[in-house]
């Protein structure tokens, strides 16, 4: 004896509940995927171990006025609509400086594609008296096309310098000079806040993931 054919209630009725057991499936592996994907984010305390340090209320900066390296106003409203970078240096620096934008250039391409689109790299110098916004625009082609080279005044520079907590001192050796300088990675939020700093050494894979994990957990 044959076994009855189900009616075509049914077998709609079937084809239905398959149909919602593969979305179901579906949204799961996506799910799994996105976590996978995702940069992962990192307790206060995992961000202090690698390096990252990120303030609990981030700080407010005061307005001022410099200059890029294509000659444009750099201002406090150039810090705001991105994350920003921040390594203070300058373009006569025999190796802490070239050494560290060499491994941001690095870093910068390595980041995941819309993190990439929010943040902007800048080398402000401790050294205005030497680099102009020529010789910037120049040294910083080296590294990264992206990268924003800024000088200006030295009052200007020195005042945002200690708001931000890095210090530079010239040190004279014989008729030529060279800068003592800080060597953390200055973080703004995309409020144009003092967000926390990054400490060195610099290793790629560690600000890789301390970045992206700040970045990912940020609440507007």
């Amino acid at each position: 004896m044959s076994a009855p054919v189900p009616s075509e209630l049914q077998q709609r009725n079937i084809l239905r509940t398959v149909g919602w057991l593969v979305f179901l499936i579906l949204v799961v592996i996506a799910l799994f995927l996105h976590k996978f994907f995702s940069p992962r984010v990192m307790s206060p305390q995992e961000l202090s171990i690698n390096g990252a340090v990120v303030f609990e209320k981030p700080r407010i900066i005061p307005p001022f006025e410099l200059v890029d390296h294509t000659g444009a106003p750099f201002t406090l409203e150039r810090l705001q609509g991105k994350w920003t970078v921040i390594f203070f240096g300058f373009t006569t620096c025999p190796d802490i400086c070239p050494t560290t934008l060499a491994t941001l250039s690095q870093w910068y391409k390595k980041l995941d594609g819309d993190i990439k689109k929010n943040t902007q790299v800048v080398m402000l110098t401790v050294d205005p008296a030497r680099d102009t916004a020529e010789k910037l625009s120049a040294y910083m082609k080296h590294f990264d096309p992206d990268f924003i080279g800024v000088t200006g005044e030295f009052l200007p520079i020195k005042t945002l310098t200690d708001q931000l907590n890095v210090a530079f001192n010239k040190v004279v050796i014989g008729e030529d000079y060279t800068v003592d300088h800080s060597g953390h990675l200055v973080l703004i939020n995309p409020y144009g806040h003092y967000h926390g700093i990054f400490k060195p050494p610099f290793q790629l894979g560690q600000l890789k993931s301390t970045y992206q994990s700040i970045v990912v957990s940020f609440r507007h």
